[in-house]
């Protein structure tokens, strides 16, 4: 069965990375064939955005997933051995910063919204809340109806 990634991009690991986690389980996922169709491994948002923040090109990540099914701890280890010293804190919480502040086009939140059955709400801006929303409503349609 193809699973919805219920990970979401606010979470992170101990390295402190917002959307890290949900990016290593979209693309292992995909990997084994096993992510809902309608999901990008390693879309042009959040994923490029998190990716590019720690220096690391999508082919080695793709590529290191693929090969070694790394548990998310283990992926961590190796973003620290292969990025060392590129990985600041400040870095990171620019990063995180980005990821929190976010806010999808007027477009995308109506249709998210009205997926989930939630009149179109100028003041649920933030991607993180509604990647949640389209993640639930794609959870459930898929999973549970």
């Amino acid at each position: 069965m193809k699973q919805v990634p219920l990970i979401p991009s606010s979470a992170c690991g101990p390295l402190g990375v917002k959307h890290l986690p949900r990016l290593w389980l979209k693309v292992s996922l995909r990997t084994q064939d096993k992510l809902q169709d309608d999901y990008h491994a390693i879309g042009p948002g959040f994923d490029r955005l998190t990716l590019e923040a720690l220096g690391i090109q999508q082919e080695a990540f793709e590529s290191f997933i693929a090969q070694e099914r790394p548990s998310y701890i283990e992926l961590e280890a190796w973003i620290i051995k292969t990025q060392g010293p590129k990985l600041s804190p400040r870095k990171i919480a620019a990063h995180n910063r980005l990821v929190s502040n976010y806010q999808h086009e007027a477009e995308t939140r109506a249709q998210i919204l009205d997926a989930a059955g939630i009149a179109d709400d100028p003041t649920l801006l933030t991607a993180e809340m509604l990647n949640n929303l389209d993640d639930w409503t794609a959870f459930h349609k898929n999973v549970l109806e």
